[in-house]
């Protein structure tokens, strides 16, 4: 049995630096003023193209606001970095909250880092649907990865809509591929839809299930399982190894009930402990024995080509409804139906279908 996880932390209080009485606040506010400055699209891409994490950083940043101009200048920059993206493995992990995906995350990640390679996690965490806020505490559940000169941490918040923050990631994927990045990483959130749409852009989707925990049955269910090209079933240590190995065996049973994929790849079912990373050789055997086949039979190029097209239409879905519910005159007339829907004084269909010729004209 291998050594288990140290359980110190990364996280420590350092002591504040006091800025020396000579600083005046003319000095400050010329610091300030030069940070809040934007590099040009040019310099942004060369930095990136360059390995440099703190303007890769910076770029996903822009990527995220809704800011117009960052937008705009957010496009250009991955506009010239494309070029250069399209060369990595791309896997998503998902998994209900609690099966312990930072932990295998971290251990995963940390053997592709062990023999030189890059990688990327873009860990997508759940937003409060009551302040909107996100706790972004990935980097704290990483703390020997974030340390790891080879490795990339980027949690990015959910929000209000799926299909925006699965665009976000994915022009981020691109951006890391440009930054020299072989292998990215996708966490969902572990809830909802957001298997799906991280499933239209990854290469290898694995899934994360725990023993024990009633998962069996409604894992034979039809659903994520048939987009799981593997299914880990982790804490197969200690007291929980029986039922670890019975539950692989079940779902073993339930894969082949499905008809073949059209990758003619089988998914696998495995065990691995995250905390005493063991087992962890045998998921990268999956994944690279999966890049090899779909590789070799031409399903790789096929999918991505299936994403791409699939993103065109997710991004003019998107931006049609942006654009609407922008339009001038919209928010007013919104408001308007609103209140008739609730008077009874029209149908919701009426209303939606009067908005929508508000919004042509």
């Amino acid at each position: 049995m291998r050594k288990k996880k140290s359980l110190e932390s990364a996280l420590h209080e350092v002591e504040g630096v006091k800025a020396p009485s000579s600083v005046s606040d003319n000095s400050i506010k010329k610091i300030k003023l030069k940070r809040s400055e934007q590099p040009s699209e040019t310099v942004f891409v060369e930095k990136i193209l360059a390995g440099d994490i703190s303007y890769l950083s910076r770029a996903i940043t822009l990527i995220e606001s809704t800011n117009p101009k960052h937008q705009a200048k957010a496009t250009s920059i991955i506009e010239h970095c494309l070029p250069y993206a399209n060369k990595s493995a791309r896997i998503g992990i998902t998994g209900v909250p609690g099966v312990g995906k930072s932990t295998f995350i971290e251990v995963f990640a940390k053997q592709f880092t062990e023999k030189g390679k890059k990688v990327a996690v873009l860990a997508i965490d759940p937003s409060s649907s009551i302040n909107k806020g996100s706790i972004l505490g990935d980097k704290t559940r990483m703390d020997e990865l974030v340390k790891d000169p080879n490795a990339y941490i980027r949690p990015s918040p959910s929000g209000e809509s799926l299909g925006g923050v699965a665009q976000k990631t994915r022009e981020t994927i691109i951006l890391c591929e440009a930054a020299g990045f072989d292998t990215i990483i996708i966490e969902t959130v572990g809830v909802g839809q957001s298997e799906i749409a991280v499933h239209s852009m990854v290469d290898f989707f694995l899934l994360l299930k725990l023993a024990g925990a009633g998962d069996e049955l409604q894992g034979i269910k039809r659903g994520i399982i048939e987009m799981a090209d593997a299914i880990v079933i982790n804490k197969a240590d200690q007291d929980n190894i029986k039922r670890a190995n019975l539950a692989k065996a079940e779902f073993s049973r339930a894969l082949h009930l499905y008809p073949l994929k059209e990758s003619n790849w089988q998914p696998q079912v495995t065990t691995c402990s995250a905390f005493y990373n063991e087992g962890i050789d045998d998921v990268h055997k999956i994944i690279e024995d999966y890049l090899r086949l779909t590789k070799s039979n031409g399903y790789f190029e096929k999918q991505r080509n299936e994403q791409n097209k699939y993103w065109l239409l997710e991004t003019i879905n998107q931006q049609l409804k942006s654009h609407f519910y922008n339009k001038p005159g919209i928010k007013e007339a919104l408001k308007k139906y609103m209140e008739d829907i609730q008077k009874l004084k029209t149908t919701p269909f009426k209303a939606a279908e009067e908005l929508l010729k508000l919004a042509h004209k």
